[in-house]
């Protein structure tokens, strides 16, 4: 079965399938998904309706979740963020841990109806490929076009209750400025705004800070150009990012899907959110990633509870609890 479903649009009848961003030049209605690592696939389907999610397969049954770093692995990949801040190597990086599940039974699309009743997302969504399955809950948008206008929302901070601590807005700065450089190499000089910052938006048990940073895109550069340019996502990554990001191979390896950007574009408009609360199916295990800014400021025990916090929910929604 080949879909597509984002905020009740419904994209069916598969026509071609590309690797390739120029792709994205071309007419039609294109799914985009993006790897963390740059790794592109563009789907671009025939057939778009407005409609509500289908359900057509077999209930999902999973193993025990497990992580790919422990808790004391992970406090150590804190301390470690720590040690590079005050070295001045960064000043923020996003770390980040994976969990597995082994499918027993099922297909990964059926946790979505209960993620659009129990953890309603603004980009929430589906994609089923030729070996590729995506189920994503994702908050965040990673970059909206519209007649040459562009607006990325970064989201930094997080909260049980809706208070926030210095860190957070801290943080969330450094992702904006990072965020204005990053739309500045995309961008017409002195285009670029930050019409919200700050804000806190409340999500299914939890509270986020998301600012917006907005601009008008050159003319001269395609739609593929633009997303590859800005990729990966700052607020997923870190700050400076080429830093960051020496620091997230180093102690996580591949991440995949998580934290890559997932969505569709249409003749040079486009809704792409960031990949996180996102799930995928890996051979016979289903992955789900969850992460934590780190600053200088960061306790590692309270950035090991807030990645629980966040894959708390939908863990459970998964394994059916």
């Amino acid at each position: 079965m080949n879909r597509f479903w984002m905020a009740g649009i419904l994209a069916e009848e598969l026509e071609e399938i590309s690797h390739d961003p120029k792709s994205l030049s071309q007419p039609g209605f294109w799914v985009v998904l993006g790897t963390f690592e740059g790794e592109w696939t563009f789907a671009r389907f025939n057939k778009t309706s407005k409609s509500e999610f289908p359900i057509d397969e077999e209930p999902l049954q999973l193993s025990e979740w497990s992580s790919n770093l422990d808790h004391k692995q992970y406090l150590d990949y804190v301390k470690s963020a720590r040690d590079e801040i005050a070295a001045g190597t960064f000043y923020q990086v996003n770390a980040c841990r994976i969990l597995s599940a082994k499918i027993i039974s099922g297909g990964i699309s059926t946790i979505f109806p209960r993620i659009l009743r129990d953890n309603p997302a603004p980009y929430a969504g589906v994609l089923q490929l030729p070996e590729i399955e995506i189920v994503s809950a994702s908050p965040e948008r990673f970059t909206s076009i519209r007649e040459g206008v562009i607006t990325t929302s970064p989201i930094k901070g997080t909260s049980a209750d809706g208070k926030f601590a210095e860190k957070d807005a801290a943080e969330n700065l450094m992702i904006v400025d990072l965020m204005r450089n990053d739309l500045g190499r995309v961008c017409e000089t002195g285009s670029i705004k930050t019409p919200r910052l700050n804000a806190v938006e409340a999500h299914p048990g939890l509270y986020h800070l998301v600012s917006d940073v907005q601009g008008i895109l050159r003319k001269d550069l395609s739609l593929g150009k633009v997303i590859e340019t800005l990729m990966p996502p700052g607020s997923v990554s870190g700050a400076p990012k080429s830093s960051a990001l020496k620091m997230i191979k180093k102690w996580e390896g591949r991440r995949g899907p998580y934290c890559g950007v997932f969505g569709w574009a249409e003749n040079g408009n486009c809704e792409l959110a960031v990949g996180i609360r996102t799930f995928w199916r890996d051979g016979e295990f289903l992955r789900f990633g969850t992460g934590a800014g780190i600053t200088w400021g960061s306790d590692p025990e309270s950035e090991w509870q807030e990645t629980e916090l966040k894959a708390r929910r939908l863990i459970s929604i998964a394994s059916g609890r």
